[in-house]
């Protein structure tokens, strides 16, 4: 990322990302896309990547979408993946280092401003990355344009929180230990930013596409990979809105947050791990 990216409009997001949540999500990596790739995977096959095509995946993270999509389009195509967290892109650079994809490649980037090809991409993808802009019509502006005329967008968000109890069940039990959060607009950088499905298809029209549809998915999800209820609380104490209510709490604290956390999905344990309910919108659109 360039020295302008850094100081650009998710400057906020790129220090959070790369010293806060990035090193955290990288040490439970593999418990986390056990959980959600799947998730992912309904989003790929939407965007029914073809061989030969060029894609754009957006918050590409620890790489794990980015390696599906260069193996779908084959060498005949290509995949970038970008994103603001340093951290994470070296995770992604070191899964693929042996895996003979050469026609993948990672680039850390804003995605908001950075100077993309223009049309140099046959379809933009993104599993849980886009609802972190500042200023996402602007960002949808400049992706749209490295997107060739009548190209696809693909993305999967979440829907609200309370639609999604393997995150608010953990998080109302932390809450009786910890100070209420601070009150965010609704329509705040956050993982929960594109809930509201009317103020996605309105952010994207304005940008430019076309043929918007937000389709519900709503799976169950085997929390932490259906690991241990002990990992499972780790997991769940290291990403999400829980983790992000804990950022400053003493160790005694912590403890009683991660024995309520444990006794709130003790229901929900099975003997594939911990199952719950989850809910996201896959989201496609044109370049108009």
């Amino acid at each position: 990322m360039t020295t302008s990216e850094n100081a650009g409009p998710n400057v906020q997001q790129a220090q959070y990302w790369n010293e806060q949540a990035g090193p955290r999500w990288v040490a439970v990596q593999d418990f986390i896309e056990a959980q959600i790739g799947p998730l992912g995977l309904h989003a790929i096959e939407r965007a029914a990547v073809a061989p030969g095509e060029r894609v754009l995946d957006v918050g590409c993270g620890c790489g794990a979408t980015s390696i599906e999509l260069a193996r779908r389009v084959g060498p005949g195509g290509s995949v970038a993946g970008v994103d603001i967290s340093r951290v994470m892109l070296e995770r992604a650079r070191s899964r693929v280092r042996d895996a003979g994809l050469s026609h993948l490649r990672f680039e850390e980037a804003d995605a908001q401003t950075h100077g993309f090809p223009r049309a140099g991409f046959d379809v933009l993808f993104s599993r849980f990355g886009v609802m972190f802009f500042a200023d996402p019509e602007a960002a949808f502006v400049n992706l749209r344009h490295a997107l060739r005329p009548g190209g696809r967008l693909v993305f999967i968000c979440w829907r609200p929180v309370v639609e999604n109890p393997w995150m608010m069940v953990p998080l109302s039990a932390a809450l009786r230990h910890l100070p209420p959060p601070p009150l965010l607009a609704p329509d705040a950088p956050g993982p929960f930013a594109f809930a509201d499905a009317e103020r996605v298809r309105g952010i994207l029209s304005r940008a430019g596409f076309g043929e918007v549809r937000c389709e519900a998915l709503d799976e169950m999800l085997a929390v932490a990979g259906g690991a241990d209820l002990d990992r499972t609380v780790e997991v769940l104490l290291q990403i999400g809105p829980t983790a992000a209510a804990m950022r400053e709490v003493d160790a005694e604290v912590a403890r009683l947050v991660a024995s309520a956390v444990r006794e709130s999905i003790v229901p929900f344990h099975t003997p594939q791990g911990v199952r719950m309910a989850s809910a996201a919108w896959i989201v496609t659109a044109r370049r108009s």
